[in-house]
Parts: structure tokens; sequence; C-alpha cells
């Protein structure tokens, strides 16, 4: 079965790609980390301790909206910060099919699991700043909002049972896992 496009959102250190990458596992999907589609001048900035602004997110959005509507037999998984709505909608304007995994968590918890880490481009100094552009998924957003207090193999089946109830019949086809 092929699942929608989905992309797992949220703040840095939110558990993104980890969630990502054991959800396109079970489902058998391919997993892509929307980290390496930013162009350096994007990584520059960020390392450099400044959060991007709309002229840097759009093309990178756009890149990963390009990767989403991509044929993929089996479905993909994207990991993507896609913080704002309007981000999201620009997504769902490749696909509109777009399922939404929202990784929520508190600044304390994140912060302290930033503490924990080291990221390519990252610095946890930015945090306070994607907490202050996040908007998180609403109701009239298809998807899931998941809590990262939770053991990613929990969320995982939380987001499993929610696309299962998407389906006709209630159940997912999954991977070989």
């Amino acid at each position: 079965m092929a699942f929608p496009p989905i992309i797992v959102m949220g703040v840095q250190g939110s558990g993104k790609s980890t969630i990502g990458e054991l959800l396109a596992e079970r489902l058998g999907t391919r997993f892509l980390d929307g980290d390496t589609l930013h162009p350096a001048v994007n990584k520059a900035v960020m390392a450099a301790g400044y959060a991007l602004q709309d002229e840097h997110r759009l093309p990178w959005l756009h890149a990963v909206g390009r990767c989403l509507a991509a044929d993929e037999p089996s479905g993909i998984v994207i990991a993507c910060s896609a913080l704002k709505r309007s981000y999201r909608d620009l997504l769902r304007s490749h696909t509109a099919d777009l399922f939404v995994v929202d990784a929520e968590g508190s600044i304390d918890l994140i912060a302290a699991r930033l503490r924990a880490r080291t990221h390519e481009f990252m610095p946890p100094a930015l945090l306070q700043s994607q907490f202050d552009t996040l908007e998180a998924r609403t109701d009239g957003e298809r998807g899931v909002t998941v809590d990262i207090v939770e053991p990613p193999g929990t969320i995982v089946e939380r987001i499993v049972a929610a696309l299962a109830a998407e389906t006709e019949g209630g159940e997912v086809a999954l991977g070989t896992h």
C-alpha cells in the first residue's frame, strides 16, 4: 500500500528525524531528513546563530515539497520543521494529500535534549526563535499531533493508528518491520 507523503514537523530537538526514521522503517517507506536539502547559505546563517527568514526558508520548503510530490511508490517520510501553517500550506501546494505529524514538547524538555547533543549547524540558541515562530498543527490540517515525552516506538504506533483511521477498513499494510 502506498502512503500519503508524510512530514514530521517541529522545532529543533523535538525528535523529527528519530520519529521519521522509525516511522519510515515501520511503513516500509523512504525517509529523508529535510535538513539535507538546505543550501549552504542557510546552514551558514543558522550556524552563525541567526534564525532563517522567509527568503531563506521558501526555496528550501519548495525543495522539500518537490521531494514530497515525487512519485514514490511506497510513500515518503520527511523530517521538516515546517513551523508555520503557511509553510505547511506551501508544502500542500506540491502535494494536496500531505499528512502532518506534529511533534510537540515543552521548551524545557527540548532544551535539555539540545544540551545533550550537537548539531552540524543548528545551535541551541535558536530554540526560542523556533518556539516564537511555531504554529501548531490545527484540526483543519490532515495529520496527528504527538507528545514527544512518550518513547519513539509509542509515538510511531500512534502515527500508524492515525494513518489506519483514515483508510477504508481502518488497517494499514505495513512494511517488513
